[in-house]
């Protein structure tokens, strides 16, 4: 029995159902028939990069592919990453809810490690060198590849990760021959540059990491930064310092979209939780339960840099307006046919928070889709609650990684001396057609406080 209401409808799910593709039930069960299929090969699973492209990678597709995400070639092996998953890779893996056992023959395929022969028509690859990631064709030859390079900076995977699943859950949406036939990726060092694939982008080994982070919203986009902050190589002795803001419950909706969120944490505190598993990671938090809006003033004390992941506007618009010396938001797309799209801010920019974040329209009945309608005529909804239903925005949790994974790189590549954008424009289905322009904010006599990352291990 679906439970339905705006609390509890599958956000990723919820696309059949703004586009009038399918009813409620027929969505949940076309997406219970999505099945993927991860490999590794043995010399990735032993390296950390590749074991952070499987872990992500299993824990984005798990909340897509409802009909299972199956691994295979995983051996016992010690989880080397930070992340409290468990002492395997068989524990990480079992934790992000992915699977060991016999995988299906004809389902698609994502694959860590060398070109290969397809196997079956959906069959991609990702690639990670450096800076860069991204997916090819199975039997693509490429030189990032190569077991024998140095570890790849740790959110070059990740990307790769969220890029392919966004590819794989194209395909089986779509059903488009082309998809999975081309080379998509990006430098996050060079996001302006677009031959990710054929040139060295010239960035260094990743060597400062932000000491002090405040985190706004810790939902779809939050939890990300918090995934993708935890694989960063942090000294035990030198802890990444957070405060975390929100004000919300995770409900039973949340963690179709949000990768550190299960359906046990329902009805407890995001700030709780996320503070808990943050010092799993050996962070230190601070929580804060307050909505975040112009009348806070940041203290000396407190972090100068704020990672930005709410979803409405009069917060955005406090953004530069409380003391924070750089402000990086990642916006999603929410509706059914753009849920797919994200855009970084860096703040301060040309524009002010109040310049770009305009009022949104409210959800009208005219705009409430046909399927939001019949439940209301059924009795199943009253009318506040099918306008909100309505309203509540179509997401996917390989959105929201891919965005942290691009906002944290924007800090980091300031913090190696690098400029900043001023925004970056990203559809994960043209991610060739990217738009980067950099910062034009004088930002020279800005320190953010930093720390030296981990010496060995993850560069």
């Amino acid at each position: 029995m679906i439970n339905i209401g705006p609390e509890t409808l599958d956000r990723t799910i919820k696309q059949l159902v703004d586009s009038g593709e399918a009813s409620i039930e027929e969505a949940y069960a076309i997406f219970a028939g999505y099945r993927l299929v991860i490999e590794i090969d043995a010399e990735h699973l032993e390296r950390e990069d590749g074991q952070i492209a499987l872990v992500t990678l299993v824990s984005l597709a798990s909340r897509v592919f409802h009909g299972g995400v199956y691994v295979e070639g995983c051996e016992a092996k010690p989880l080397l990453l930070p992340l409290p998953l468990g002492a395997t890779i068989g524990d990480a893996i079992a934790a992000c809810g992915g699977r060991t056992d016999e995988a299906p023959t004809d389902a698609p395929r994502i694959r860590i490690g060398s070109a290969c022969a397809r196997r079956v028509p959906f069959h991609i690859r990702v690639v990670f060198d450096g800076w860069r990631g991204g997916i090819v064709p199975a039997d693509f030859a490429d030189t990032l590849s190569d077991a024998a390079r140095p570890p790849a900076m740790p959110l070059a995977p990740v990307l790769a990760a969220s890029f392919a699943v966004a590819e794989a859950f194209e395909h089986v949406r779509a059903k488009n021959p082309t998809v999975g036939h081309f080379p998509a990726g990006m430098s996050l060092w060079t996001p302006h540059e677009r031959n990710w694939l054929t040139a060295t982008d010239g960035s260094p080994v990743l060597s400062i990491l932000p000491e002090k982070l405040w985190l706004i919203g810790l939902g779809h986009v939050g939890q990300a930064y918090l995934w993708c902050l935890g694989l960063l190589p942090y000294e035990p002795s030198a802890p990444l310092q957070l405060v975390l803001q929100d004000t919300d419950a995770i409900g039973p909706s949340t963690p179709s979209t949000s990768i550190l969120s299960s359906p046990s944490m329902v009805g407890h505190r995001k700030t709780r939780e996320m503070a808990t598993w943050a010092e799993r990671r050996g962070f230190r938090t601070a929580i804060i339960e307050r909505l975040f809006d112009a009348g806070f003033r940041v203290a000396s004390t407190d972090p100068s840099v704020a990672l930005c992941g709410l979803d409405n506007i009069p917060g955005r618009r406090a953004l530069d307006k409380v003391g924070f010396g750089l402000v990086i938001e990642a916006g999603l797309g929410s509706r059914h046919d753009d849920f797919r799209s994200l855009r970084v801010h860096t703040l301060p920019g040309r524009r002010t928070a109040d310049e770009i974040w305009k009022d949104a329209p409210a959800t009208d009945e005219e705009h409430v889709p046909d399927e939001y309608k019949r439940l209301k005529a059924a009795g199943v909804l009253d009318q506040c609650g099918m306008t909100t239903l309505a309203g509540k925005a179509v997401g996917a949790a390989f959105v929201g990684c891919g965005a942290a994974a691009i906002a944290i790189s924007e800090l980091l590549r300031f913090l190696h001396g690098g400029g900043l954008s001023e925004s970056i424009d990203l559809d994960l289905r043209a991610v060739d057609h990217l738009s980067a322009p950099p910062s034009t904010a004088d930002m020279a006599a800005f320190n953010p406080g930093f720390v030296f990352a981990r010496s060995s291990g993850l560069p």
